[in-house]
């Protein structure tokens, strides 16, 4: 399989995937996984870069093109290829986080969390940066942030996916809440 530079700005929002694409990129249609990667590179990416708060964002982004090429003789068309890809997308980035050492000190307990990310000190002329602010959350806190307040998925989703209780996704997303209002306020 031939990589692709990452080059999302490149990307056409107004291409359109011709479903017999996925099923020649599954037989090992490398022409068509190049479409596929292509038409679906910047939105992929953008998840990507939104979980992660930019780390390691082209390379991940990279890992999921990959995990593609190797499952998609995977993919029964149950759901819309959009989704499955978005699916594993997030599966990527959470195995990343998995087998990362920051794991083990991502999830913060006790209030002196609240210490560890400043006020705003910009005027309030200046236009919010959410993925700024965002970048300065704990990994975990940032992680559920994202899966449930920007992705959508539910808090017993969440915990399925992180192996956690539904309680901590909860507290999590309540910590990242507040980081971010105490950051963007």
């Amino acid at each position: 399989m031939r990589v692709l530079a990452l080059r999302p700005e490149l990307e056409s929002l107004t291409a359109v995937q011709d479903p017999s694409d996925v099923a020649r990129a599954a037989a090992g249609d490398v022409r068509a996984f190049e479409r596929l990667y292509r038409l679906h590179l910047a939105r992929v990416h953008s998840l990507v870069r939104r979980m992660t708060a930019g780390r390691d964002v082209d390379e991940l982004t990279q890992d999921v093109f990959v995990r593609v090429w190797q499952k998609l003789a995977t993919f029964r068309g149950d759901a819309s290829f959009t989704t499955w890809l978005h699916r594993l997308a997030v599966n990527v980035v959470i195995e990343r986080f998995r087998t990362d050492q920051v794991r083990r000190r991502r999830m913060h307990d006790g209030e002196g969390v609240f210490d560890t990310i400043a006020a705003s000190t910009g005027s309030r002329d200046l236009p919010m940066d959410l993925e700024t602010a965002l970048a300065k959350l704990p990994d975990g806190a940032r992680e559920i942030f994202v899966l449930h307040d920007v992705e959508g998925y539910k808090h017993q989703e969440i915990a399925d996916m992180l192996e956690i209780s539904a309680g901590t996704s909860k507290a999590q997303l309540h910590r990242a809440r507040m980081m971010l209002r105490r950051h963007l306020t």
